[in-house]
């Protein structure tokens, strides 16, 4: 059965041996002749000088291999919890996953986030458990945890050195996990490869693998059921592709990484996005990405991920042609920290600088504060500040610093009201009214035109909803951000004679402060779901904690001789919590925050 193309990444908690096992892959299907290692500093896919002296994953690469008439796209995620966006991003182009335990640690708080975040994308996932070589690892207890913590359907496809499933229960366990394959294998006693390829593109069916990355043992079990047991989606014939990342190369081009999600992709394509007032782009080259290496295409079919270049407005989560906006990643930086630039290095300067790096990091959120001369950047946490200085040091050649972190809070508005803004100096006009509305959680800001062509032109009428987009707004209560609002052009008027764009910017401006202050401004304060694992003799100190920080928690879950405490608390409260709970369990408890 040959297939055309699959794309899968590897997802896991920082440490898990994620990138030794993509080496693996692309060692054991014949891709690379020699399987790179972290500590070597030479991994195949950890491209950037900042990956190889950290050992970590910062940024999501891709490689291309082959195995059993299979084409796999795969793509490496970062696993610290800082780069989680960037991952995130990565999920919404995927086909499969491969989620990695460690089989020295288990399931991990990041996991279970992991596990989440593929639920919430619909993601067939395969699971890999990892560092089977280490002492101490038990194979039936780690499945027994994976089994309690991620779910009932993740079943053990370990083979014996004969080809026999390790599990003599195997057709069984597969079985209860669909009505009609159960009916099937009670009658005929057997279960057909292709019952077994639509349980796990519907996620009913969760195949297990464990081995170790390193040693290169699980390996081809793994190959060979990616072969055999995924199926390439159905696409539409109308062209349509996903943008999820931007990046530039090594000779300063902007590449747009994108999957195509329907039709056909040329090169010299014409491409539209589904933002107003987006001029067309236009494609120059295709390539495909293997590691540093890439091959350029004239075309790419439905299925295909590829790097363009030539394109100067798309965005990550942008839908081109018929495909619609991808969501907004749910891991969301609540730190702001002011950037502190060197003496001579001037703001003003520095800001299309850190644009370019904005435009590849969208949740970095870079902000130029006028009345304070500040620029601030919201970040997910201290591993990516030192990431940004050497990213910053490396690309722009400027040593920079960051002030302390600030709670990043938001505002938005409890009811409906209507904004004006005038503007008329000497020889210039221009009036505007929005209208302000409360929006949906979550759903940030939107903005529509609903005005007649008569009374103001659909060139004001663009020129007025650029200007909405082109800025950040901030609330009256705090001055922090404004978000979940939808806001509406209704009216405006402009003068034949005397209107210049520049007074559009100021009416568009003024009538959106005046909406706020009339309105009931909310104040948003950002919390965690957390997930506390401690001791059970530190159970009660741990609740005293999570009450003193206003945070709320369902009744601890005891399991041996540790317990497990889930529930929300402000990100205010907890800053050095993490600490805290490492010193008071002597090591032993862990807390995961989201």
């Amino acid at each position: 059965m040959t297939q055309t193309h699959i794309n899968i990444a590897m997802l896991a908690h920082v440490d898990a041996g994620k990138t030794t096992l993509s080496e693996a892959l692309l060692y054991k299907s014949g891709s690379i002749r020699k399987a790179g290692r972290v500590d070597n500093k030479d991994a195949f896919l950890d491209t950037n000088e900042m990956e190889r002296n950290r050992g970590i994953t910062i940024f999501s690469k891709q490689a291309v291999f082959s195995y059993g008439g299979c084409e796999f796209t795969l793509l490496d995620t970062p696993g610290h919890v800082d780069f989680s966006a960037e991952m995130e991003r990565t999920l919404q182009v995927l086909d499969y996953a491969v989620l990695i335990i460690s089989g020295a640690d288990g399931v991990q708080g990041h996991t279970r986030t992991l596990w989440r975040l593929l639920a919430r994308y619909d993601i067939p996932t395969f699971i890999f458990v990892n560092k089977m070589d280490q002492l101490g690892t038990d194979h039936e207890k780690l499945l027994d945890q994976i089994k309690d913590t991620l779910s009932s359907a993740c079943v053990d496809f370990s083979k014996n050195e004969d080809g026999t499933y390790q599990d003599k229960d195997f057709y069984e366990n597969v079985a209860v996990c669909n009505e009609k394959v159960l009916e099937a294998y009670l009658e005929g006693g057997s279960i057909e490869d292709e019952s077994v390829r639509e349980m796990i593109q519907k996620r009913e069916l969760f195949p297990c693998f464990f081995g170790s990355a390193l040693k290169m043992e699980g390996i081809e079990e793994l190959l060979f059921a990616l072969s055999e047991y995924t199926k390439m989606p159905e696409y539409q014939e109308k062209f349509g592709a996903t943008v999820f990342k931007i990046t530039r190369d090594a000779q300063g081009s902007r590449l747009t990484h994108l999957k195509v999600t329907g039709g056909v992709l040329k090169a010299r394509n014409l491409l539209t996005g589904h933002k107003q007032n987006k001029p067309e782009d236009k494609v120059n080259q295709i390539r495909i990405y293997s590691g540093e290496k890439y091959e350029t295409k004239d075309e790419v079919e439905a299925g295909t991920i590829c790097a363009v270049t030539g394109l100067s407005y798309t965005y990550p989560g942008e839908g081109l042609g018929s495909q619609e906006e991808s969501e907004l990643p749910i891991l969301e930086p609540v730190l702001t920290y002011e950037l502190i630039l060197p003496d001579g290095v001037q703001p003003q300067a520095m800001m299309p600088k850190l644009a370019m790096l904005e435009e590849e990091e969208p949740e970095l959120h870079i902000v130029w504060n006028e009345e304070l001369q500040e620029i601030k950047i919201q970040i997910m946490g201290e591993v990516q500040i030192e990431i940004l200085k050497a990213l910053i040091s490396d690309r722009f050649g400027v040593e920079v610093e960051f002030g302390t972190g600030k709670i990043l809070y938001r505002e938005t508005i409890a009811d409906t009201v209507e904004g004006v803004g005038h503007f008329e100096p000497l020889r210039h006009y221009a009036e505007v009214h929005l209208l302000l509305e409360p929006g949906e959680t979550g759903s940030g800001l939107t903005f529509a035109a609903d005005v007649s062509e008569d009374m103001l032109s659909r060139n004001w009428q663009r020129l007025v909803l650029t200007h909405l987009e082109e800025k950040e707004h901030v609330g009256v209560l705090t001055g922090s951000p404004v978000t979940d609002m939808k806001v509406t052009l209704v009216a405006g008027r402009a003068h034949i004679k005397h209107t210049e764009g520049g007074d559009f910017r100021q009416a568009t401006y003024r009538a959106f402060r005046q909406g706020l202050k009339q309105a009931q401004s909310v104040l948003l304060e950002p919390w965690y779901d957390f997930r506390l694992e401690i001791p059970n003799e530190c159970i009660g100190r741990a609740m005293n904690d999570i009450e003193g920080m206003s945070g709320k928690f369902d009744a601890p879950d005891r399991n041996g001789e540790m317990a497990v405490l889930t529930g929300i608390v402000p990100v205010a409260s907890t800053r050095d919590y993490a600490k805290d709970v490492t010193a008071y369990t002597k090591g032993h408890g862990s807390l995961t925050c989201t």
